[in-house]
């Protein structure tokens, strides 16, 4: 079966030839492409693609940065084997456990995510990541051990229907369970970064939360959001009017009802929390139709190199 081996990458200029080097040698045996995309670099990145492609090397360019999800998709739509597998651009995934995965998928296994073992990253890097895979883990229920390694092996089927919008690659195991795919893991080898530098600090921990939110919710709620509208408005709503009614009893009684601003802030805080989250989630919903009903892109392809 053909292998299509979807690479984004941005601002990677002294990793592309040792990689399509690495590639060349662990994919030999195999029918593949390599399907690169350039997210936008602004340095030789794109100049170097040009000048070490070989004849299985598609280039993608989109006209500006978009994000690595983003181009993720892009690569996926432009694919064309019958399985699909993604790597970093950073040489710190590591080709030749790609082989290893596709047998890992005839198993009868639809998604094959990676481990990194013995992970060369630092603890800065380590600790937090450790800490959002569990808490992924345990409020997802989809028991994978490193949500935020990108070498994963899918077939065809599944690797079209993820639907990936945002910033939801990390996601894209759930994404998977969503669809309904059957999914493993396997431990893959990982490496230093020796050239460049991450594209991910801690200041993505917030669209972390953000994207979990709303995968928790497209996992219980997708076809039946009022179930958890209701569930907490009506809680809210019944709370609400029971405080109004005993405003106005105390009212009544000859109270002062002036002096409890803290109660009144705090039930306001909580119902416009509750209402930005709700409005995240439609708004996502709503972003997802208008794009998905009119077959829009959310990217656009500046050159097409192959």
């Amino acid at each position: 079966m053909k292998l299509s081996l979807i690479i984004p990458v941005m601002n990677e200029e002294d990793n592309i030839k040792p990689l399509f080097e690495e590639i060349k040698k662990a994919l030999k045996d195999i029918d593949y492409e390599v399907i690169v995309v350039d997210d936008g670099s602004s340095d030789k990145t794109l100049e170097n693609l040009k000048k070490y492609k070989y004849d299985r090397v598609k280039i993608v360019v989109l006209n500006r940065n978009y994000g690595q999800t983003t181009a993720i998709s892009a690569g996926i739509n432009q694919s064309r084997g019958e399985i699909v597998a993604l790597m970093d651009g950073d040489l710190q995934n590591d080709p030749r456990d790609i082989p290893l995965m596709m047998e890992k998928l005839k198993e009868g296994w639809d998604v094959v995510a990676g481990i990194r073992e013995n992970r060369k990253d630092s603890l800065i890097r380590k600790i937090p990541s450790k800490i959002a895979n569990w808490i992924i883990r345990k409020t997802t229920k989809v028991d994978i051990k490193d949500y935020g390694c990108t070498l994963k092996v899918f077939k065809r089927e599944v690797a079209k229907n993820l639907d990936l919008y945002g910033e939801l690659h990390r996601f894209i195991p759930v994404l998977a369970k969503i669809y309904g795919a059957k999914i493993t893991q396997m431990r893959v080898r990982h490496h230093p970064r020796i050239h460049g530098f991450s594209k991910y600090g801690i200041g993505r921990t917030f669209k972390v939360i953000s994207d979990l939110l709303f995968m928790i919710f497209m996992l219980k709620y997708r076809q039946k959001p009022m179930h958890l509208f209701g569930t907490i408005g009506i809680p809210l709503f019944l709370i609400g009017l029971f405080i109004n009614i005993y405003m106005v009893i105390l009212k009544l009684l000859g109270h002062s009802i002036g002096g409890r601003p803290l109660l009144l802030l705090g039930v306001l805080l909580l119902l416009v929390g509750i209402q930005l989250i709700t409005s995240g989630f439609l708004a996502e919903l709503i972003m997802r139709t208008y794009f998905e009903s009119q077959d829009k892109k959310p990217y656009s392809i500046k050159e097409i190199i192959e």
